[in-house]
């Protein structure tokens, strides 16, 4: 699986982009911290999109309840969220941020 998600001057440091895959539903890509990290767009506890959420260095915070979901491994840090998130590898290729497959 390889998903265009956009060019890689369109997400500059501390931003968000937001691809949606047909038959599955939103990813989040953010850059932040010297990386590029991708997780499903949707708390665990709720109805809402993380990428609306507040980034923390490697963390966002829900926009609803303020869960922190760790952007690496997809783990919330506390309630209200108890249930982790998919996360994705993301790379770049020819100049392009890309989804490449789900981490887990």
């Amino acid at each position: 699986m390889t998903i265009d998600v956009c060019a890689i001057e369109d997400l500059p440091d501390g931003e968000v982009a937001v691809v949606e895959v047909p038959g599955f539903g939103r990813i989040a890509v953010f850059n932040t911290e010297g990386g590029l990290y991708g997780i499903e767009d949707r708390c665990s506890h709720q109805e809402a999109w993380l990428s609306d959420g507040f980034l923390d260095g490697c963390a966002v915070e829900c926009p609803l309840h303020a869960s922190l979901f760790d952007l690496k491994t997809g783990e919330p840090s506390g309630p209200p969220a108890q249930l982790a998130i998919r996360t994705f590898a993301i790379g770049t290729i020819d100049g392009r941020v890309v989804v490449l497959e789900e981490a887990s």
